[in-house]
C-alpha cells in the first residue's frame, strides 16, 4: 500500500524550474507590457507578465550574439586578440552611417575581439554585432540561422533570430522568459566574461560612450546585462542583481520611456528581493524518513535525496506548505543503496505540486530462510 508521511516542517523545498504565483504577486503590476522576474539559482520564474508571448526584443537579443562569441572563445576557434573586419555592410547598416547605436568603427578597419565584446556590451554597437556575425559565420544571414539553432539547444523554444543586432524585423522575436533563460546561461557558463557587463563606459576610435543600462547607476547590486529600444519594442531591459548571496534576473519590455525603464527596473528588483527567499528543506544524503523493510537484516532503511532540496518562495507560501513522503510499504528486502524507494511531495498555496525522488540511504540484505520464517510468523500474530 502507499504510505504517506506528513511532516510539520518550517522549511520549504524545491529543485528544478517552475513558475510561482503567490497572492501578493498577483496584485503586483508594472507599466511594462512584458516582464519576468527569475531566481538565478533555480531558474524559478517568480513573477511574470505575458512571459511566453513573443515580442520584439530590440538590442536585448544581442545577448544571443554574445553567446555565439563567448562559445567561439570557449572552444578556441576565436581568441581575444583575433581581429574582426568591419565590412561595408557592417559599416553602412550598423556604423556611423546608419544612425543606429554604434561603436563608430571605421569602414574596412579591424577590431580586436576584446574590443568587439565591449563594443557590443557597453556601447550596443550594431557594427560590432554584424562584424561578429560575418567573422563567425561568413554572413549575417547565416549567423542568424546559427543563433536560432543554438537558441533551441539552450531551451529558447520561442525565439527566432533574423539578424545579429535586434534591428526590427517581423520574424525577429523572443519572449521575456527566453531572455531570462539566456541571461541565466550567460552568467552561469561564462563567469570570466560576465564582469564586462558592469563596465560603465568604453572608448573606441576616440569616442567615449557610457553603458546604456540605467540600473547599473541606480542600484549597486546590479551587474548586467543589456537594454533595448526600437519603436516596435518600446524600452526594454535585461538586468541581474545579487544581494546577500541571492541573485535575481529581471526582464522588462514595452515601456514608454527611458525614465520608466530605469524606475521600473529598480522597483521590481527591490520588490523581488523583499518578497522571495530561499528555504532549505533537506541536504543531499540526509535522512528524510525511515521506511520499514520486510524480511531484511535491518528493520528500516533511511530515505534520502541525492541532491539538496531547496525552494524559493514568499513567506505566505511557506506558512501554508506541507511535505509528504509517499512509498510502497513495507519495502521488500534486499535493498540496494541508491535504489529508488519513494517520492517527496511539496505543496504550498498558489504553487504547483513539486515531487522529488527518494532513494535508499544504505543497503539492506535479505534475511535467511529461518529469519524470514520467524518474520512471517510475527506478521501473522502481531500484524507487523
Amino acid at each position: 500500500m502507499k504510505h504517506p508521511a506528513l511532516f510539520a516542517v518550517f522549511l520549504v523545498a524545491l529543485c528544478g524550474v517552475l513558475t510561482v504565483a503567490p497572492r501578493e504577486a498577483e496584485a503586483f503590476d508594472t507599466q511594462a507590457e512584458y516582464a519576468v522576474l527569475m531566481d538565478y539559482e533555480t531558474g524559478t520564474v517568480l513573477w511574470g507578465k505575458k512571459p511566453d508571448e513573443q515580442m520584439h526584443p530590440a538590442s536585448m537579443s544581442k545577448l544571443m550574439t554574445l553567446e555565439m562569441l563567448f562559445q567561439a572563445l570557449e572552444n578556441g576557434s576565436v581568441t581575444m586578440d583575433d581581429e574582426f573586419k568591419v565590412s561595408e555592410h557592417a559599416w553602412r547598416t550598423g556604423g556611423a552611417a546608419s544612425g543606429s547605436s554604434t561603436m563608430f568603427a571605421d569602414l574596412n578597419s579591424t577590431i580586436p575581439v576584446h574590443a568587439v565584446l565591449r563594443g557590443i556590451i557597453v556601447q550596443s554597437g550594431n557594427d560590432a554585432c554584424i562584424a561578429t556575425g560575418e567573422a563567425l559565420s561568413g554572413s549575417e544571414a547565416a549567423f542568424a540561422e546559427a543563433m536560432t539553432e543554438r537558441g533551441k539547444e539552450l531551451g529558447l523554444q520561442n525565439s527566432q533570430f533574423e539578424n545579429s543586432t535586434g534591428w526590427p524585423h517581423p520574424d525577429h522575436l523572443m519572449t521575456s522568459r527566453d531572455l531570462a533563460t539566456l541571461a541565466r546561461h550567460l552568467i552561469a557558463d561564462y563567469p570570466q566574461y560576465y564582469p564586462i557587463f558592469k563596465e560603465t563606459d568604453f572608448t573606441w576610435n576616440g569616442i567615449k560612450q557610457g553603458n546604456r543600462n540605467p540600473a547599473l547607476y541606480l542600484d549597486p547590486s546590479v551587474d548586467g546585462l543589456k537594454t533595448g529600444h526600437t519603436e516596435a519594442s518600446g524600452y526594454g531591459l535585461v538586468a541581474s542583481a545579487e544581494r546577500k548571496g541571492q541573485r535575481l534576473i529581471l526582464v522588462l519590455n514595452g515601456l514608454p520611456s527611458e525614465k520608466a525603464r530605469a524606475d521600473e527596473s529598480v522597483r521590481l528588483l527591490d520588490w523581488g528581493f523583499r518578497s522571495f527567499k530561499h528555504y532549505e528543506l533537506f541536504v543531499a544524503g540526509a535522512p528524510v524518513e525511515n521506511a520499514p523493510v520486510w524480511q531484511g537484516t535491518y528493520d528500516e532503511v533511511p530515505l534520502v535525496s541525492k541532491s539538496d532540496i531547496d525552494l524559493i518562495m514568499s513567506p505566505e507560501q511557506r506558512k501554508g506548505m506541507k511535505v509528504t513522503v509517499v512509498y510502497d510499504t513495507p519495502v521488500l528486502a534486499p535493498v540496494e543503496a541508491g535504489q529508488r524507494i519513494g517520492t517527496l511531495r511539496v505543496e504550498a498555496p498558489e504553487m504547483p505540486v513539486r515531487e522529488f525522488p527518494l532513494v535508499a540511504g544504505g543497503a539492506v540484505e535479505r534475511q535467511g530462510i529461518f529469519g524470514r520464517a520467524i518474520g512471517s510468523l510475527k506478521h501473522m500474530i502481531f500484524g507487523s
